[in-house]
């Protein structure tokens, strides 16, 4: 087996990044879901009911994040600062507190999405816990739904493909690791995958929600 694909999306629910390397420290790879959209009343959004949001490009240059969409100039956001206004917000029902960007990006991101929202940061001093019942004291991630890593092998979606009339991308899953060589939904079974001399938890299956249905070169 071999791991075939590294993806990160540094805006939860906004388009992705593929990468040939990453940095991967407990929390997950590096820049990944570090930023987050959410309402004017500091409740986050996903593609769940704004499919629009994977038009919104990202990247990562020298540490910065820019953000691109069709039309419109391509944005760097500024480096978050402690100094920066802290509102409290939430992944699901996990509470957690976030560092609101400047204007000029909130209304970047506005008129980019078509609804009034704002950009947040997760700031370096806050610690999310992932779910205490699979998970050991320490395990923590960002403003990813659960866990700091999703894993998907090649086979499963080619056995999906296989149903489908109209096969559908591997974008559709937003994986963070991407492995080839083993059977169909064999990773639902892993206790633990090793890369390099890197021991991974597989803590649980993902529930997965209506995002797989949004097709990500659309926003439909």
């Amino acid at each position: 087996m071999q791991l075939t694909e590294i993806h990160i999306y540094p805006v939860k629910s906004l388009a992705g990044v593929s990468l040939e390397t990453s940095r991967l420290s407990r929390s997950g790879l590096e820049y990944d879901r570090q930023w987050m959209v959410v309402d004017e009343q500091n409740r986050f959004l996903t593609q769940r009911i704004h499919p629009q949001m994977s038009l919104v490009d990202t990247d990562i240059r020298e540490g910065k994040l820019m953000l691109s969409s069709f039309g419109m100039e391509t944005h760097v956001v500024p480096h978050a600062s402690p100094d920066m206004p802290r509102i409290a917000t939430q992944v699901f029902n996990d509470p957690v507190s976030a560092l609101e960007l400047d204007r000029i990006t909130n209304d970047w991101v506005s008129q980019a999405l078509g609804i009034p929202c704002k950009l947040v940061c997760f700031p370096e001093d806050e610690t999310r816990s992932c779910d205490p019942v699979v998970s050991n004291i320490g395990d923590h991630t960002k403003f990813a739904d659960a866990f700091p890593l999703l894993v998907i092998s090649q086979a499963s979606l080619d056995d999906l493909n296989s149903k489908l009339e109209v096969p559908v991308g591997m974008d559709r899953f937003r994986p963070n690791l991407v492995v080839d060589g083993c059977d169909a939904f064999a990773e639902d079974h892993w206790k633990s995958m090793l890369i390099n001399e890197t021991n991974i938890r597989m803590l649980q299956i993902c529930a997965r929600c209506s995002v797989p249905t949004v097709d990500q070169k659309i926003g439909i």
